[in-house]
């Protein structure tokens, strides 16, 4: 499912105008992007939480020429599913 396929799906389920459920999930998207800039992170209780992790240093190889190289350390943004959801992708 694509965005424009979700926001097709929210207003049909709500009853809300396509764009006032594409305004939301841009909204939803950004404030999202603000809170893991900021190492904050968001819990949905249920759904999940989106937060970041850290990556430590290490060395790679490249898969052509078998040569070390060093990959940096860095952080990533990570989504962890809540039980919930965990349970409802089991049925």
């Amino acid at each position: 499912m694509n965005s424009a396929e979700l926001i097709e799906a929210v207003a049909g389920e709500t009853k809300f105008t396509k764009t006032a459920c594409e305004e939301f999930l841009n909204a939803f998207v950004t404030t999202i992007e603000k809170n893991i800039k900021k190492s904050d992170g968001i819990k949905l209780v249920g759904f999940g939480t989106f937060a970041t992790s850290k990556r430590k240093a290490r060395i790679g190889r490249n898969p052509q020429t078998g040569e070390a190289i060093k990959i940096p350390a860095r952080t990533v943004p990570v989504f962890r599913p809540g039980a919930e959801l965990k349970a409802k992708a089991q049925k």
